[in-house]
């Protein structure tokens, strides 16, 4: 999204004179672990782009850490400009459950997992044309593995395989199952059908040589790489690849496809711009998420490989971008967007690692899978689930890269970090450490502020944040 983005920034400075915007990209993991500490502090920035779901834009909705956006929302039009699938993520209930309540956070662009493919190497395997069902794709992949080739990159020790195994598990699934697992709207069997055939498929596909049995410790940035050198004909990921790929595969023809005989696919509206609740700048974070908003600016992530929430369709030039945009189109139209695996509940995101990386060793049977996940995940009434694993918590996110979280420009974890600052230009000399661990973020002065200080440390408070920044798993600002 980086080019978007960099417009964006570009339109809110002329737009505002005196005020300078500052960004800083972090890493998904890295945010993850410090966004309640860091937002519950001096140094939280204007406005940063975060991670949506329960486990990570719900949890820190509940815990008071970000601004309700609702009335915002309606006077800047942003409730028109998105569809209602889209405003799901947008809005948390006193829970932190989404979909329902009040605006925590404006989505700007979308994403949803595909299936990437070598098209060389499919055509020397006599495949001419994409699988739509799936008997045809393990059909693909077993003319692979008799010709000694592992047909998918995966990186098990981050997000992508149990998107995979997510995936198969929606194979199975109806909006109800989804909605009860997402959204606590019923009761979910986690030795039901669905998990079931997801963990005994996944774990059947390592043994079949689909996917490799060293890839349990394999990065997701480590799977992309892989891919785009060619070594693998096959990787499940997201959108927010597209634009990087697109950027720099150069040696081989490439192409996407749907996840094959699937209604449902792992998808949602993209990272959101939040506002923290110790935001010293609001209405300025206010204006910077309405020009991201504007149609210039989504034409731009939408010919940059995004997939844009508000662009006008005609004025997307590119015809693989054109089918990116049109198969998200085409899932969000057959109610398709089924979120990610990791999101019920917030520490889930280490459940599911441990879990598909236990399939993949072969150190803990698939019945046995589904089961962990069941007993550690508690319902209550009117309560948030409550979960029992002793793993740490680390909420779901995307990294981001000039080329990652993908708009040409996004993180290659799957989700996306960017951070940014907006500020005033400081005199020589003087320099501020930007706080450890933050996404984007953005700091911004305006002419003639000065903030009062200790004797001796003019215009910095005492323990203020030497910038601003907004916790997200994609970009953040902040204007002090």
């Amino acid at each position: 999204m980086g080019v978007a983005w960099a417009e964006a920034i570009k339109q809110f400075e002329a737009t505002h004179p005196g005020v300078k915007v500052k960004f800083e990209e972090k890493g998904f993991e890295q945010i993850q672990k410090t966004a309640s500490m860091v937002l519950n502090s001096d140094q939280a920035p204007d406005i940063l782009e975060y991670n949506k779901g329960n486990a990570t834009a719900g949890l820190l909705s509940k815990q008071g850490l970000l601004t309700d956006l609702s009335a915002e929302a309606t006077k800047r039009g942003w409730d028109q400009l998105l569809s209602p699938s889209l405003q799901t993520t947008a809005k948390y209930d006193e829970r932190g459950i989404m979909g329902s309540g009040n605006w925590y956070g404006v989505p700007n662009y979308a994403e949803y997992v595909m299936v990437y493919y070598n098209k060389d190497m499919f055509e020397k395997q006599g495949i001419t044309a994409p699988p739509t069902t799936l008997d045809e794709f393990t059909a693909a992949m077993d003319k692979f593995v008799k010709a000694g080739i592992t047909p998918i990159s995966v990186g098990g020790a981050e997000y992508p395989a149990q998107q995979i195994m997510y995936q198969l598990a929606l194979s199975k699934a109806n909006r109800q199952w989804v909605d009860a697992f997402q959204l606590y709207k019923g009761k979910v069997d986690f030795h039901g059908p669905e998990l079931t055939f997801g963990a005994q498929t996944f774990a059947d596909w390592v043994k079949k040589g689909y996917i490799a049995k060293d890839s349990a410790g394999i990065k997701a940035e480590d799977m992309g790489l892989a891919f785009m050198s060619g070594k693998f004909p096959i990787m499940v990921s997201g959108s927010w690849w597209y634009g990087r790929i697109a950027d720099e595969v150069k040696d081989f023809e490439w192409g996407t496809f749907l996840w094959p005989g699937n209604q449902f696919s792992a998808g949602s509206s993209g990272n959101l711009w939040v506002v923290p609740e110790q935001s010293k700048n609001k209405d300025l974070a206010y204006d910077f998420i309405d020009i991201t908003m504007k149609k210039d600016i989504q034409n731009k992530l939408g010919n940059a490989g995004g997939v844009p929430v508000a662009a006008d369709p005609a004025a997307i030039s590119d015809e693989k971008n054109k089918e990116l945009i049109d198969n998200f189109n085409k899932l969000a139209a057959q109610d398709g967007l089924a979120f990610y695996p990791d999101w019920p509940a917030p520490g889930y995101y280490d459940v599911m690692v441990a879990g598909v990386q236990e399939l993949i060793n072969g150190s803990k049977e698939p019945s046995a899978v589904p089961g962990r996940a069941g007993p550690a995940v508690q319902r209550q009434p009117g309560r948030h689930r409550r979960l029992r694993a002793a793993a740490p918590h680390i909420p779901h996110s995307r990294s981001t890269t000039s080329t990652k979280h993908n708009e040409p420009a996004t993180n290659a974890t799957g989700r996306s970090p960017v951070r940014a600052e907006c500020g005033r230009a400081r005199r020589p000399g003087r320099r501020r450490a930007l706080p450890k661990g933050d996404p984007w973020q953005y700091k911004l002065r305006r002419p003639g502020r000065r903030r009062r200080g200790r004797p001796g440390r003019a215009g910095r408070p005492r323990g203020a944040a030497a910038t601003g920044s907004t916790s997200c798993p994609a970009r953040s600002c902040s204007w002090p």
